[in-house]
């Protein structure tokens, strides 16, 4: 599984297909939309899903943080589903297991819990975060100044074969004010995305990104 190196705004970044982003200036994981807990949500309301449907998104989470070494994680938003299950304690274990990096949150729609679950594992918290020369929010938002990156939309576009077939692919977005990132989530839906010329789409394609 490989990541694909991408220089933009003077800045270096590797999109990696288990779809996160690491800032290689700031050592900074980014990830967007987990909706950490949608599983144990779904069951409680007697929606059918296999319980062990979730375990996906630990998986990648772990590997991530391994492989990248970061001293920063930075959830885009939508890090928790809905209201408070046991999945939220696996959140802070894992934050205390890697204690030595710090962890901050953009909150988004969907992050509904009090602020004190947040707090009690350190978990630092904005409305939205300038850190030049990029504005990062959860959902898109416009900067006179700063250029945007934001999640959820979930994005993904189709892709047309030879022989008259399509393929849905999430992808990484980045238009001239704002670039969106993948839902990292596995149990959550997409969103086709208009494109223009100038816009660069990188595509989630298995193990690998591909700039289309």
């Amino acid at each position: 599984m490989k990541s694909t190196l991408f220089t933009f705004l003077n800045q270096s970044f590797h999109l990696h297909p288990l779809k996160a982003l690491f800032w290689e200036e700031k050592s900074t994981l980014l990830l967007s939309d987990l909706h950490l807990g949608k599983v144990a949500h779904f069951r409680k309301e007697g929606i059918p899903v296999p319980a062990t449907a979730g375990d996906e998104n630990w998986d990648k989470l772990l590997y991530l943080i391994i492989n990248f070494k970061p001293r920063r994680v930075l959830f885009l938003g939508d890090l928790f589903h809905s209201t408070y299950n046991i999945a939220w304690e696996s959140l802070g274990d894992l934050i205390k297991q890697f204690n030595t990096i710090r962890f901050e949150l953009v909150v988004g729609n969907h992050d509904i819990l009090s602020r004190d679950q947040y707090e009690r594992f350190g978990l630092g918290l904005h409305d939205f975060l300038k850190e030049p020369p990029f504005l990062f929010s959860h959902e898109p938002c416009e900067d006179k100044v700063l250029y945007n990156i934001a999640g959820h939309i979930h994005p993904c576009v189709w892709l047309s074969g030879s022989g008259k077939q399509r393929l849905k692919l999430a992808c990484f977005f980045f238009g001239k004010k704002q670039g969106i990132l993948p839902a990292f989530g596995s149990f959550t839906g997409m969103a086709t995305i208009g494109v223009e010329e100038d816009d660069q789409v990188f595509v989630v394609a298995e193990d690998t990104v591909l700039r289309v």
